[in-house]
């Protein structure tokens, strides 16, 4: 699915700033170890289900998402998503759940956190992979809502 991810990033007119980790970027630890950066800075997507809607949140590698925020935000219920059914919907697999280029369409809630870092680090469309960008290309890219979903 990384060319599926490319072809995407290309449409959303954003430079190409792939970068591949053969060891694995699996979670937000892992991805901040193999690019040296803060924990803070990796955009992580966790794909939820709402009835048969993915909902994409893309929160700070350091926050917990808070389901009834983001339920309350887009005003329908989400619940934890299978992988199978991740992979199904999305054509990614888990750990490697990009923001944009999907199989279908998603609803993208970004976490407002991620506003006041850069560079940020996301998903690629592989567990090993990752591009850099920033918050604003990450909200335009994905016509995301904004929100306060990080855990108290």
């Amino acid at each position: 699915m990384i060319d599926a991810f490319r072809e995407a990033l290309s449409r959303a007119q954003h430079e190409e700033t792939i970068a591949e980790f053969p060891a694995g970027t699996h979670s937000a630890a892992d991805a901040a170890e193999a690019i040296g950066c803060p924990v803070a800075h990796i955009a992580k997507s966790i794909a939820f289900r709402s009835e048969e809607d993915v909902v994409l949140v893309i929160a700070s590698g350091t926050n917990r998402i808070d389901r009834k925020k983001v339920s309350a935000l887009i005003g329908k219920p989400v619940k934890p998503a299978a992988p199978d059914w991740v992979h199904e919907k999305t054509g990614f697999a888990v750990g490697g759940v990009a923001p944009i280029g999907h199989a279908c369409p998603v609803i993208t809630v970004v976490d407002r956190d991620l506003l006041s870092l850069t560079p940020l680090w996301a998903a690629a469309g592989s567990p090993m992979h990752v591009f850099r960008t920033t918050a604003e290309q990450l909200v335009t890219m994905t016509s995301a809502t904004i929100g306060d979903i990080r855990q108290a």
